[in-house]
């Protein structure tokens, strides 16, 4: 089964409707996954092996303008500079759009405005995949559902299928061939104490991508058999320390996750290693700390940068040890 195919399967008669607006705007969050997304079962359709658990970061997102351009080729600009569409996101993003391409004189302008550095590990492709669903949404007058939207997210990035919400998201592995039961669904439970602390230590593009480095710890780390299991047991300690508001189990279990990730990529080969020396002495301050009674986690995705995890009742303390860090509360409206 191609893309192509899970399109066709969720637009049904609407996939030749053409655009009853000309232009329409969109907005998503970043996510961070406190349960990892580490490995597919399907490449082309972007299938997990395992679920994942997430929340996500308010403010820090996407929001893209999508417009036409009838007989005019895409054109895309990201912070008012022109997209390379030869460079790695440009390409992903020309073959999202030819999924919705109804003729071939239509052509779409992206104009997209995101706070979140690109290739860095910090979500970039999920709330830009996610945001540029929901514009497609609105562009054509699909009024899809949320979860036919997760779906048709996750073709563009994995992630994305998380970022159409706010709040804690899991998003299900599933087990069917053709991906329809592979999304994702906003859990209801709020946490307004939560807080997270954007430790950025690099915003340069990462080197190796999370599709290649993906690929590469499947077939060859041999500590990688062991992930499904990890992450089962820890998606249910994650989702019990939600329902029960217990930041230890919470904050223990989303660094051990992240840690357990980053140990099959070191096993596989070549390695794959994305901390930088700043990670290595940002996680050993977080862990002196820690040892000195300041309730404080991290957890690192495929990149260089940390995200912490602690309480408000701590966000003084926070702001002395890390002065510029953005510190964001999910539940918080700000």
């Amino acid at each position: 089964m191609k893309k192509t195919d899970v399109v066709r399967a969720i637009l049904a008669d609407r996939q030749h409707l053409l655009p009853c607006n000309t232009e329409a705007e969109a907005y998503a969050s970043s996510n961070i996954a406190l349960c990892k997304y580490w490995g597919k079962r399907n490449t082309e359709l972007n299938l997990p092996m395992t679920s994942s658990f997430s929340i996500s970061l308010g403010n820090f997102g996407s929001n893209i303008r999508l417009s036409v351009n009838e007989n005019v080729a895409d054109t895309a600009c990201i912070n008012d500079q022109l997209l390379d569409w030869q460079s790695s996101f440009g390409k992903r993003l020309r073959e999202f759009l030819n999924l919705f391409r109804i003729t071939p004189t239509l052509g779409f302008h992206a104009d997209i405005h995101t706070n979140i550095p690109i290739g860095a590990g910090l979500a970039s492709s999920a709330c830009g995949f996610a945001s540029l669903v929901q514009a497609l949404d609105r562009l054509f007058g699909w009024e899809l559902s949320l979860l036919e939207l997760s779906i048709l997210a996750r073709l563009g990035s994995g992630s994305a299928s998380r970022s159409l919400w706010q709040g804690f998201v899991e998003w299900h592995a599933g087990t069917q061939a053709d991906g329809m039961d592979s999304y994702a669904e906003v859990c209801t439970d709020v946490w307004p104490d939560l807080c997270i602390g954007l430790l950025i230590l690099s915003d340069t593009e990462k080197k190796i991508s999370s599709r290649v480095a993906m690929q590469r710890t499947v077939a060859t780390s041999p500590f990688y058999t062991a992930w499904p299991e990890t992450v089962r047991h820890d998606l249910s300690a994650i989702k019990q320390a939600v329902r029960e508001k217990d930041f230890l189990l919470l904050g223990k279990t989303a660094e051990s996750n992240a840690l357990s990730m980053h140990a099959t990529m070191l096993s596989s080969w070549p390695p794959v290693l994305y901390a930088l020396p700043g990670t290595v002495t940002a996680m050993q301050k977080i862990w002196e700390l820690r040892q000195a009674g300041l309730m404080v986690f991290f957890t690192q995705d495929a990149g260089p940068n940390l995200k912490l995890l602690f309480l408000a009742k701590d966000k003084a303390h926070m702001k002395t040890h890390f002065p510029n860090m953005p510190i964001i509360q999910p539940f918080i409206n700000e």
